[in-house]
């Protein structure tokens, strides 16, 4: 192609950018008219099919500055992804396909939902490494079932954002040929030049991390089609330095840090379009040559993946089909559940259910930040990533949930990540993007209350559960003994458009009675019930337990108690007010007892014993003691 219509290519970018955040009034055109020339050269290199975007084998393009909408939806309209002109027209206005962040199910072909600035760096690390575990699954050394590669498009504000960071230090540890990061170095942040806060060596940075690092004009054509195939054969990640002008072609305020988030006004649009021989009295407008040579992605998509299925058909070995065929059909009818009859840290019994799922399930895989010994996540004799399916992500919190998070969306995956609960605070930004976008990534996190115990305050989570109970679509399961546990994962495995948190206990909890009434699967069921109860007390985790003692005291006393236990709040709060008033006697003073902060219980009971301070150093039992989590101090809180 020549260099002539890819600058008429490019240009077309740019103004249905800049028309798009002028009549929204609102958005950034800076970092879409800069990046241009490159999507350009991308839309040439790129292997993925417009007519089938969830085809397995397709180039991931992941969009890590989400600021950058304007040239994702002219991308997508241009090659064919079934957005119109109209759509673009709407960029930014309620219930449009052209959101000012790019979400993921909202918009074909977007693969992940970016806007924090670096989670989409560590999306982009998380499908490489995706794409190589179901490699070393499905791939032989005569054929290649997953060979496709990873695109990230990021500016400095992903790179300066720590999450980057951790992420990019897992992709150059893992050598991840496969991935591909396209830096939009253009100097600008909001506030002006980069030289106001950053001044380190990038390439040495990435250098030092195991990566390739490639240099380029990101104006030049032939410089970026030189790094984009230099990169693709490479051994090792690779970064291309593009060095490029922010608001390329706007005039005065091509440059300035005034072009990233605001519109650039008609007369400056006007002007630039006349100055590359646009006519200036056009929105929205593209020639159709243009277009054609951009919607050529249809038929090379559609080509590329009609190869690939002919392929699985004519594959020398019949098991590499078999082995992606687990891989995407789940069989979950083939876990032996185990079973629990003695007292139990909740931690370990999660590791046992582990352990069942990933024998049964070869999709299943994860790891945890360098804890697995505690969180009890090892998947027995089941290896080490890539081959295996123990994942080491290191003291990188924020990185493993982002990475796992895409991990999840790759397709025939079902993956988790670990850590303590009171350090889901390093994670919490990917949890909540796991939640917003109905990923099902499984979040395991231990040691789950004051009962952490000599470790101190700073290691005690208080306020955490209350936190993720506020998150919608986010399951929050504390269960009280292995068979809550177990039912827990029975309802996590089914919610595809979920994610679920698993917070257990590092000491052990004594095995629960039959329920009376209800099930956990529900998020709360009557665990001990008595028909003249005129106290209700309500729990989750290791306090259940402390309310069936509360009642045997109050029952010595002649009150009579039920007891309900509530391992999922947030799905015990979903179920239909029948069912909440047949657990929960509506005629009796309801108690919940939570050692945190519990402050949500409000919506369920008339009292709330739980944590008004943070905690402290000392054994678990002294601790209970301390703030009142016994026998003596709730029925001291409550007579």
């Amino acid at each position: 192609m020549s260099n002539q219509i890819r600058q008429k290519m490019a240009d077309t970018i740019r103004f249905l950018a800049a028309d798009m955040v002028q009549a929204a009034n609102s958005g950034h055109p800076g970092a879409p008219m800069g990046l241009s020339d490159i999507a350009v050269i991308l839309s040439e290199q790129l292997s993925h099919n417009p007519k089938n975007p969830s085809w397995l084998n397709r180039d991931r393009l992941v969009f890590s500055g989400g600021h950058a909408t304007g040239l994702i939806y002219s991308l997508y309209y241009l090659w064919g992804y079934g957005l119109t002109i109209d759509d673009l027209k709407n960029f930014r206005q309620l219930d449009s396909k052209t959101p000012g962040h790019p979400e993921f199910g909202h918009t074909a072909g977007i693969e992940i939902t970016t806007g924090p600035l670096g989670q989409g760096v560590a999306n982009a690390v998380g499908f490489a490494m995706a794409s190589k575990f179901v490699g070393a699954q499905v791939n032989s050394q005569t054929a290649e079932l997953i060979n496709h590669n990873v695109y990230c498009l990021c500016g400095d504000g992903d790179l300066e954002e720590g999450v980057s960071y951790e992420a990019c230090s897992i992709a150059g540890h893992n050598k991840l040929d496969n991935l591909i990061l396209i830096y939009d170095s253009n100097r600008i942040t909001i506030e002006g030049s980069t030289s106001l806060s950053i001044s380190e060596n990038i390439r040495l940075r990435f250098e030092s991390q195991g990566w390739d690092v490639l240099e380029c004009d990101g104006h030049d054509f032939n410089e970026i089609e030189d790094s984009i195939r230099t990169a693709k054969g490479n051994s090792k990640p690779t970064i291309i330095i593009a060095n490029t002008t922010i608001a390329k072609g706007a005039g005065k305020l091509e440059g300035s840090h005034h072009s990233h988030g605001a519109p650039l006004g008609d007369e400056i649009i006007a002007e630039a379009k006349s100055a590359c021989g646009f006519d200036a009295t056009k929105c929205f407008h593209v020639d159709e040559d243009v277009l054609a040579h951009f919607r050529c992605a249809l038929e090379r998509g559609d080509l590329a993946e009609r190869e690939w299925i002919h392929s699985l058909k004519t594959l020398p070995l019949m098991e590499q089909n078999e082995a992606l065929a687990a891989l995407q059909n789940p069989d979950f009818s083939r876990i032996q559940w185990p079973t629990f009859d003695k007292a139990d840290a909740t931690r370990n019994t999660n590791g046992k259910i582990l352990n069942a799922i990933a024998r049964a399930i070869p999709s299943f895989l994860g790891g945890s930040a360098d804890l697995s010994p505690s969180n009890k996540t090892e998947l027995v004799d089941m290896g080490v990533y890539p081959k295996g399916r123990n994942i080491y992500f290191g003291i990188r919190e924020h990185a493993m949930a982002s990475i796992v998070n895409a991990m999840a969306l790759y397709g025939p995956l079902m993956p988790f990540s670990a850590t303590f609960f009171v350090f889901s605070d390093y994670l919490k930004p990917a949890a909540r993007i796991a939640a917003l976008t109905g990923i099902q990534q499984f979040f395991i996190w231990t040691h789950d209350s004051i009962g952490v115990g000599e470790d101190g305050p700073t290691h005690q989570p208080i306020e955490h559960l209350s936190q993720f109970r506020a998150l919608p679509n986010f399951y929050v399961w504390r269960p009280a003994d292995g068979a809550e546990n177990i039912e827990a994962w029975k309802v996590a495995l089914s919610m595809k458009k979920s994610p679920s948190a698993f917070v257990c206990s590092r000491q052990n909890l004594s095995i629960l009675p039959t329920p009376i009434k209800g099930s956990a699967a529900q998020g709360g069921y009557l665990l001990a019930s008595d028909e003249n109860a005129t106290l209700t007390l309500m729990a989750s985790g290791s306090e259940v337990e402390l309310c069936l003692k509360v009642k045997e005291a109050l029952n010595a006393k002649g009150v009579h108690v039920n007891v309900v236990s509530v391992p999922c709040y947030d799905l015990f709060i979903e179920q239909d007010k029948s069912y909440i008033d047949s657990i929960i006697k509506q005629d009796s003073k309801k108690v919940a007892i939570e050692a945190a902060r519990g402050l949500e219980w409000y919506k369920l009971a008339d009292e709330v014993i739980g944590m008004d301070t943070f905690g402290a150093s000392a054994p678990a039992d002294k601790l209970f003691a301390k703030f009142g989590f016994s026998v003596e101090g709730v029925l001291e809180k409550i007579k």
